[in-house]
């Protein structure tokens, strides 16, 4: 289990160690807790690199790493228990590379039990979707990782929970760097199957006086579990009523100049879910925002 700790100028992550696959059965293991930076500012640089989008209340966050060595430190020693020996647990986990463009987490604290879901987005260099990540952990439990499905099943039913009207509010914090401001929305998202099996997704926004921020459609189809948008945007539907959303192609969002986001969602009942949406500038370099939702199916 690991937890977050804020200090004045440095993030710190502490995680609790793995066994060491070296040792013997019969040798007593006390845990170790091991702390790494994620990053280390100061007054000239704090706007910069502001990289967490985080929410107290909803205890939601999500975490852009700068560099692959947190993604060594996170992923490798502290979640999938790697040691000195390059053993690896659990075993016939596939590994993201070594030097992933864009690696960005986003984490929802459950609404029912006292747990959290943590989603990790890494994109290769070439920016493509390399590898989805899920993490699901009980507050002094274990790490869990959902098993996969067999994409050779029908994953209609796994669509079925996400048809429908949302209604919503939304928060959303821009970095320091485009003024560390804070805008609120009421939202409406339809998800629609039309007559000929095409996905049909409005979605609006509204300011607490009426106006509207924005009213977007998407259509899209439905193949397995990858849902397939115009404009270059997917969601892959996953167990226990999540999905993840991202480009397609990032570098050829930033190769036109337009930015682009990462989804995450989180159906924990038939009527309530959490989204969280990080937002990238067209460089895909600075964080411009984060974007919590709760919404209530109508």
């Amino acid at each position: 289990m690991s937890f977050y700790a804020w200090g004045c100028t440095t993030f710190l992550l502490y995680i609790k160690q793995p066994p060491s696959t070296a040792s013997t059965s019969g040798d007593a293991y006390e845990p170790e807790w091991a702390e790494y930076k994620i990053k280390e500012t100061n007054l000239f640089t704090v706007d910069q690199y502001q990289q967490i989008g985080f929410f107290p209340n909803e205890k939601a966050f999500a975490l852009r790493y700068q560099t692959a060595g947190m993604l060594d430190t996170v992923l490798r020693q502290g979640v999938l228990g790697e040691d000195d020996t390059g053993e690896e647990s659990p075993k016939n986990l596939k590994l993201p590379s070594r030097q992933p463009s864009i690696v960005c987490e986003n984490c929802l604290y459950s609404l029912e039990k006292d747990m959290r879901a943590r989603a990790f987005h890494i994109m290769d260099p070439k920016g493509i979707t390399e590898m989805l990540l899920i993490f699901l952990e009980e507050r002094g439990g274990a790490v869990h990782i959902p098993s996969s499905f067999d994409s050779s099943k029908d994953n209609t039913n796994m669509l079925v929970p996400f048809v429908g009207k949302w209604k919503g509010h939304s928060i959303t914090k821009r970095s320091g760097v485009y003024g560390a401001t804070i805008a609120e929305a009421d939202t409406i998202v339809v998800l629609q199957i039309d007559d000929e099996d095409q996905l049909i997704q409005d979605i609006t926004s509204t300011s607490s006086g009426g106006d509207v921020i924005t009213n977007v459609q998407w259509a899209g189809t439905l193949s397995n579990n990858l849902i397939k948008f115009n404009g270059g945007f997917q969601v892959t539907l996953l167990p226990g009523g999540m999905y993840m959303g991202c480009p397609s192609h990032i570098a050829k969002h930033v190769a036109e100049s337009n930015p682009f986001h990462l989804e995450f969602c989180w159906l924990e009942s038939p009527r309530k879910r959490q989204r969280l949406v990080r937002t990238y500038d067209v460089e895909g370099l600075v964080v411009s925002s984060t974007t919590y939702f709760y919404e209530t199916k109508l």
